[in-house]
């Protein structure tokens, strides 16, 4: 399968380095790498040119075209007609040599596959489980022959009997899933949402649809947005064995108040996306988590060490939640 990769990155020149550096060891390099760079400085132009990796193709975009998903339409604009596969990787990753091999694995799997999201290794928390050692199922949630230490928010949402009975990655009826993906045990999971950091297309889901310009600048969301969409040509899964590293570089991301807002807002959209007329149990669920995680963000203020930071991101929740009101976003 011909592969094009589609990098979209904003003022992460060092970050960037090392996700080439991992793309240089593939065993199956893309058949073109796509750099859309939105930075106001010339820096990651500069990283760029000093890559020696065959089949990279550098853009810098003006204001018009800058923002997540701008930079990833741009992206897919700039693809070659003769591929099979876009992939979309967040500049802030590095990967396993496998990674493309195992993608190529995946949808050969089955034709009904169109998208195929991967697994951040340094951030999956799944244990084998003890057969001497019994779990509380408010503390741990278990799958198969594995087992995870729910957070603070998922056994505050057991106890309040809000949780989601699906499976990680598939959006409830009331929007607020579990997010932890899955246990690296070489399966593949069909689910609803693939998040952004790692995930790839069949190019017929690229040829009819683009990502949302209402998920504007940092565009929280709208890999879920996209991957909502994507399922009218397929199905989407994640598989266990396209493993890479995510490092969450801070660089680029908005501020807390305007992040605290899009949580509100775009998780709105996207619920009313997938479920466009929820029942009243389903409505009043959404919105008793919104102020569960609300209140769980505001405890912050007091045990963190980024007090500021913590109460300005709550605030910008509240304020999120009140617009909507009387302002609620119009679903594209």
């Amino acid at each position: 399968m011909k592969i094009s990769l589609i990098i979209c990155t904003y003022m992460r020149a060092k970050a960037l380095t090392n996700l080439l550096n991992s793309i240089k060891k593939q065993t199956k390099i893309p058949n073109e790498i796509i750099i859309v760079d939105g930075s106001l400085n010339n820096d990651t132009k500069e990283v760029v040119q000093k890559v020696a990796l065959k089949n990279l193709i550098y853009y810098k975009v003006d204001e018009h075209n800058r923002g997540l998903t701008k930079q990833r339409n741009f992206g897919i604009s700039k693809t070659n007609s003769a591929s099979e596969i876009i992939c979309f990787l967040d500049d802030d990753t590095v990967l396993k040599e496998n990674y493309f091999e195992e993608i190529i694995k995946t949808f050969s799997t089955d034709k009904k596959i169109t998208g195929v999201g991967g697994v951040a290794i340094n951030e999956n928390r799944w244990k084998l489980k003890k057969p001497s050692k019994s779990y509380n199922s408010f503390l741990y949630y278990e799958l198969e022959n594995f087992v995870i230490r729910e957070g603070l928010r998922n056994s505050i949402r057991n106890l309040l009997k809000l949780q989601s009975n699906l499976y990680p990655g598939k959006m409830p009826s009331f929007s607020h899933g579990r997010t932890y993906s899955y246990p690296l045990n070489n399966k593949i999971y069909e689910v609803d949402l693939l998040v952004g950091m790692s995930f790839s297309f069949r190019k017929i889901v690229t040829d009819n649809i683009k990502f949302s310009t209402y998920f504007e600048g940092y565009g929280l969301y709208e890999d879920a947005d996209f991957s909502i969409r994507a399922q009218q040509f397929g199905k989407n899964v994640i598989s266990t064995n396209c493993q890479l590293y995510h490092y969450h570089d801070e660089s680029g991301r908005p501020n807390k108040f305007k992040y605290g807002k899009m949580v509100v807002r775009n998780g709105w959209y996207v619920w009313r996306l997938k479920y466009p007329k929820p029942n009243f149990t389903s409505r009043l669920k959404w919105n008793a988590l919104v102020w569960v995680l609300l209140l769980i963000r505001m405890t912050n203020v007091i045990t963190s060490t980024k007090k500021k930071e913590a109460f300005t991101e709550s605030f910008g929740r509240v304020v999120g939640w009140f617009t909507l009101l009387f302002d609620k976003p119009q679903l594209k």
